[in-house]
């Protein structure tokens, strides 16, 4: 039977300045912090059980000077779920001769059987779709890397190959069944059908200054945490040395109620974390559930995931992407790491997480922002955060400001800045600021606005959603604000604002009834879909000459008038209630050769 050498160790900058593990020597690490400040060597044979949430930290800050060929073993667990993605980015690679960095490859992933032992992972070959718990088998055929990448079709196979580099991020499907074994006996099976399957990784420890390459034109990496610890997000995506990105994440979610492996068929999309300032929370906005063609291009529209995750600390082993906005690099370094022990605290990996917190924090302060929910058809909600930070500027600000992964949506909701459409925006707090929001619409759609949420912001304040069309105001603070829209692309048409300006008559309020002419078919169009009882419709020229008019119209849903006979230029329609309500909206005729 081995013996253990079990390290209880608190955190302390000097605790080791470097380790050496003999030959065939195991070393138990529990619920604690091993701080080296130097290299590690870990002799054949030799093994570092990090368990019981323990973490693996170093103060090298060059590159790795990690060698040899024993193994630290480190426990995470991913989504038990043969058809979910999770993105990974591996704390270890391949224990051999040479020192420093080496590659992963899904190999070096074992089942745990005692707090010790391990099993190694079976590797199912290419077109064996579904993973298993017991014994843990992995399906290699879903395994891809990320990098530089524009279009879908750069997604990279890997498959069982030993060729993931250090700090390269890659996407694993989980299993099924179930696997009652607890190695670290607190009563957390490796898998007891709850959404969650623990992997074992061996391997040498990631450690030092771990480079990777991004591209001009947001060119996209999957990339993620590469060391056995938790990393601090905002420290990695704020260092000045890392410009070459956006320095803003953005996470995997995927509908877990969908079960096919047909990319028709899933629904997902990208969450998406705005850092703004190092002692900062960040800003996470959940992701819009997209479906795809086989193709990789967006299919139709789904809903949100509405998840709350705290980003701020990376876990163990969580993959991300990150944009480029030049031709470089990022680097990941020691002084980005911190001891964090995951859970429902800042930081959660794409599963279903326990509970623990346990952290060194020197800094801890909520970013002041509100949330904006456009409902988009009754079938999807777009997510949009504004932000209230001294350092923001009109203009787009790396690290705060956060670009829409999904532009190619039907219909969508976003800020607008520097000719990009954004999902996090920052601003210095200004009342008397308009802030738009572009609609996007290729048919005619339904949006419901409301503030689902506030952080930090006055209580006492107003929020209203601003519509052009007809100068209205509409709390969606405390409401919301329904509107129909025909198909167009509206830059200018609705803004967020702060007071109410003339909202202080109930009849500019507007109700849910949308009036557009239709120019290619010389007709004027209504929406009703809430059957107001309609009395009569009137259509005035710039004079204010009734030019068409109706009367008697009974309750519908879409109203049809021609226009053809009139000449080109600025009229208003207006149609009166039973109640004596005026619906009032300008619209511009331009009938050619009149």
């Amino acid at each position: 039977m081995k013996k253990l050498f079990s390290l209880f160790i608190l955190i302390s900058l000097d605790s080791f300045s470097q380790m050496h593990f003999g030959a065939s020597t195991p070393v138990y690490v529990k619920n604690q912090v091993l701080y080296v400040t130097g290299s590690i060597n870990l002799a054949s044979g030799s093994n570092l059980y990090l368990r019981n949430n323990s973490q693996l930290l170093q103060g090298t800050t060059s590159s790795s000077a990690n060698s040899g060929t024993g193994t630290v073993s480190i426990y995470q667990e991913g989504t038990s779920d043969n058809f979910e993605y999770n993105y990974w980015c591996s704390p270890v690679g391949a224990a051999n001769v040479a020192s420093g960095g080496s590659n992963f490859g899904i190999t070096l992933l074992n089942r745990p059987v005692t707090s010790t032992d391990a099993i190694p992972a079976v590797i199912l070959p290419a077109g064996s779709y579904n993973g298993s718990a017991l014994p843990l088998s992995i399906a290699s055929n879903w395994i891809y890397k990320l990098i530089n990448a524009s279009n879908y079709s750069a997604w990279i196979s890997v498959g069982a190959a030993s060729s993931i580099a250090p700090g390269e991020g890659f996407t694993m499907k989980g299993t099924s069944g179930s696997d009652t074994a607890d190695p670290e006996g607190t009563g957390n099976p490796n898998n007891a059908g709850n959404g969650r399957q623990r992997y074992d990784f061996r391997g040498r420890p990631n450690d030092g200054n771990i480079i990777v390459p991004v591209g001009t034109g947001n060119a996209a990496t999957l990339t993620g945490n590469p060391y056995p610890s938790a990393l601090h997000l905002n420290a990695f995506l704020l260092d000045p040395s890392n410009s070459a990105c956006t320095r803003v994440a953005y996470f995997w979610e995927q509908d877990k109620t969908v079960d096919s492996h047909y990319l028709s068929a899933y629904r997902g999309g990208y969450g998406t974390y705005s850092p703004g300032t190092l002692g900062s929370n960040g800003i996470y906005v959940a992701a819009t559930f997209n479906s795809y063609n086989s193709d990789g291009s967006l299919n139709t529209t789904g809903t949100s995931s509405g998840l709350i995750i705290e980003r701020k600390y990376s876990p163990i082993g969580q993959g991300f992407l990150i944009n480029g906005n030049t031709n470089g690099q990022v680097t990941f370094k020691n002084s980005h790491r911190a001891f964090y022990q995951e859970g429902a605290g800042l930081s959660q990996f794409a599963k279903n997480s326990k509970a623990k917190d346990v952290h060194i924090e020197q800094e801890n302060t909520e970013i002041s922002h509100f949330k904006i929910n456009t409902i988009i058809n009754n079938a999807f909600t777009r997510q949009l955060a504004l932000a209230f930070m001294p350092e923001a500027t009109d203009g787009v600000d790396p690290g705060i400001d956060a670009l829409n992964m999904d532009e190619t949506l039907p219909a969508d909701v976003s800020f607008w800045m520097d000719n990009g459409r954004y999902v996090i925006q920052g601003i210095n707090f200004d009342p008397s600021k308009k802030i738009p929001i572009v609609v996007k619409a290729d048919e005619v759609c339904t949006l419901k606005f409301y503030v689902p949420e506030v952080i930090n912001f006055d209580s006492s304040q107003n929020i209203y959603l601003f519509d052009a069309l007809d100068s209205s105001y509409h709390d969606i603070k405390t409401g919301s604000y329904n509107v129909t829209v025909a198909a167009g692309v509206y830059m200018d048409r609705f803004k967020i604002a702060f007071n109410s300006g003339t909202l202080g008559t109930e009849n500019h309020l507007k109700r849910n009834f949308t009036i557009y002419q239709e120019n290619k078919n010389r007709t004027l169009t209504a929406l009703n879909p809430d059957r107001l009882q309609i009395r009569s419709f009137n259509l005035y020229d710039i004079t204010g000459r009734a030019v068409a008019n109706k009367k008697g119209l009974q309750e519908q849903e879409i109203y049809s008038f021609s226009t053809s006979g009139l000449s080109s230029g600025v009229y208003i329609a207006v149609f009166l209630t039973d109640t004596n309500e005026k619906i009032t909206q300008k619209i511009i005729i331009m009938n050619s050769g009149s």
